[in-house]
């Protein structure tokens, strides 16, 4: 029953194998003998120039797979370089695996070459840190990086192999550990307590979904709570991609990216069912203040409940608790309130209609203004996209354009965390489309996060194409100029965007290329570098962008948040 592995990196890769394990993303160090097991396995390994996008590259992969995500690295500065990524892959909850090489134990504390305390660099950004002291506890220690990674809740885990121990043979006695069994619970009645009540007693109610509902919606069981609640239905921006954006009930994300139709409509909501989600700062403040009612929490993760809110808090799945509340309403034959749920339904399609018309007349005006407008370019990308769909975000001044309901619609969404590190919509896009071969995957980011990915773009390019990058090119960073000019400082001391810039340029027998400023030919060469992607190769568009072209929420506040 036992196996004997030629070093510790066969070992593991055996056991990645055995749980579904078939690509890795990184950037090794000296040691190659993970690159040679991998091979052996028939794992792929996507290479990569930086370790700080093979980290965005396997969050991407994970959000979404929902699977286990792999990424190596060497140690020392590949470790802190990568720490960025660590950072969001814990914050968008994505379960990845970091393997990491390690100085020997015998050279700690006398210099070794890329000494660092490694495990104490990552503890505070992963869900699990661990170094791997002796041959016999890699198997145990493999298996219990796996089960932290999946959790719940999930989230990424670092497992350090020192070069003493990768290279020494291993020997593992009895039969191969296998990860816990889960317990699927038949959701059963949910007993009568303050957040049934809550909802039960509410006449305009609002469902927040968070990215802990991502691959927890399977048959939609969250559109049809909120319909038997009648319920107006956000998401945070985690969230996004959870429900269905066509759905009559949708009215886009909540907080700083809410529309002033949405904004209005949730200012008069009576109570918010907040699922799976954080309730951070980018959801709760903005143009958006919420209202003094209360806020029915429910998360598997203990953390993920605030205190900072009146109301009753759950600790639990979500999907569950939807799925128990929705069969409690079913079953009270006096939970109707016809009256009021006509007048709040009516709310919220009048809220519908008024955003619909908004777009039309965003659009009219972007029709009257010189160059492509980014509503234009997103009503492009809408009208020329296929299904299945995903569209990758990042978070700069004109990119949150796509956040903005409905200026995007439908299809699967991927958007970094809270967090929003530059350049994690880039390469996490190759990291989706490896997870979703069969989908149509767009990144839709500015110029700064491109060239931040670049080396890896035009690396993955003949091997993992398929990718439509759409880049907004300011010449730098919209955000922070237009917090430049609202405190009135000299654009030319701190000069962080070049107007009329020329974007940057990728070369590649493999790359589809174009810059647009022509209106009248948008469609037709959005439709051409989609073809392309359809026959493998990767797309950029570089799409010039005026410093005023700001999205309607931010622009009507006149201010740029802080």
């Amino acid at each position: 029953m036992g196996k004997r592995y030629t070093d510790a990196w066969s070992a593991i890769v055996d056991l990645l194998v055995a749980n579904g394990v078939d690509t890795c993303f990184g950037l090794p160090g000296d040691d190659l003998e993970l690159l040679r097991a991998l091979d052996r396995a028939g794992v792929d390994l996507v290479p990569c120039r930086d370790q700080r996008n093979a980290m965005y590259m396997a969050t991407g992969y994970a959000l979404q797979s929902g699977r286990l995500a792999v990424c190596a690295l060497g140690k020392g500065p590949a470790v802190t370089h990568a720490a960025t990524g660590l950072l969001e892959a814990r914050e968008s909850g994505a379960p990845v695996l970091v393997l990491a090489a390690g100085v020997p134990e015998r050279r700690r504390g006398g210099g070794g070459f890329q000494e660092l305390d490694q495990v104490a660099v990552t503890a505070p950004l992963v869900r699990w840190a661990h170094r791997v002291g002796h041959p016999d506890r890699v198997v145990p220690s493999t298996v219990t990086a796996l089960t932290r990674a999946f959790g719940p809740p999930p989230g990424p885990v670092y497992l350090e192999v020192p070069d003493d121990v990768r290279t020494t043979e291993i020997v593992f006695s009895g039969p191969q550990p296998t990860l816990p069994e889960p317990l699927v619970l038949e959701p059963g009645p949910v007993t009568s307590g303050p957040a049934l009540a809550a909802i039960r007693a509410s006449r305009r109610p609002v469902v927040l979904v968070g990215g802990g509902m991502r691959h927890r919606n399977a048959d939609g069981v969250v559109e049809r709570f909120a319909e038997r609640l009648g319920a107006a239905l956000f998401t945070t921006a985690s969230g996004r991609g959870a429900v269905d954006e066509y759905h009559r009930l949708f009215c886009g994300v909540a907080g700083l990216y809410a529309t002033a139709p949405a904004q209005e409509l949730w200012s008069s909501s009576d109570l918010v069912v907040s699922l799976a989600g954080r309730l951070e700062e980018t959801v709760v403040e903005g143009g958006m203040p919420w209202p003094p009612v209360p806020v029915v929490q429910v998360n598997v993760d203990p953390g993920g409940l605030s205190a900072e809110f009146p109301g009753p808090r759950v600790l639990g799945d979500a999907r569950h608790a939807v799925l128990g509340w929705s069969r409690a309403l079913d079953e009270d034959r006096t939970a109707g309130h016809t009256d009021a749920a006509e007048v709040w339904a009516n709310a919220i399609d009048v809220a519908r209609k008024v955003m619909s018309l908004e777009v039309e007349a965003e659009l009219a005006r972007a029709a009257t203004l010189p160059g492509i407008r980014v509503a234009e370019l997103l009503a492009a990308l809408d009208a020329t996209a296929g299904e299945p769909r995903v569209l990758v975000q990042e978070n700069g001044l004109q990119d949150m354009w796509s956040y903005c309901f409905p200026y995007h619609a439908g299809g699967g969404s991927i958007v970094p965390s809270e967090q929003t590190p530059l350049g994690f919509g880039a390469a996490a896009a190759i990291g989706v489309k490896r997870a979703a071969p069969d989908h149509e995957v767009t990144a839709f980011i500015g110029d700064g996060a491109f060239l931040a990915a670049r080396a890896d773009i035009t690396v993955a390019a003949p091997a993992h194409g398929g990718v439509l990058y759409v880049v907004l090119c300011n010449g730098g960073y919209g955000w922070l100029d237009a917090q430049r000019a609202r405190l009135g400082l000299d654009a030319e001391r701190h000069p962080f965007i070049r107007p009329g810039a020329p974007p940057p340029v990728v070369d590649g027998t493999d790359i589809h290329c174009r810059v647009l400023r022509d209106k009248s030919v948008l469609t037709e060469e959005v439709l051409a570098a989609r073809r392309a992607c359809a026959q493998g190769s990767t797309a950029v568009l570089m799409v010039p962008v005026a410093p005023d072209d700001i999205c309607p929420p931010l622009r009507d506040a006149e201010v740029v948040p802080q």
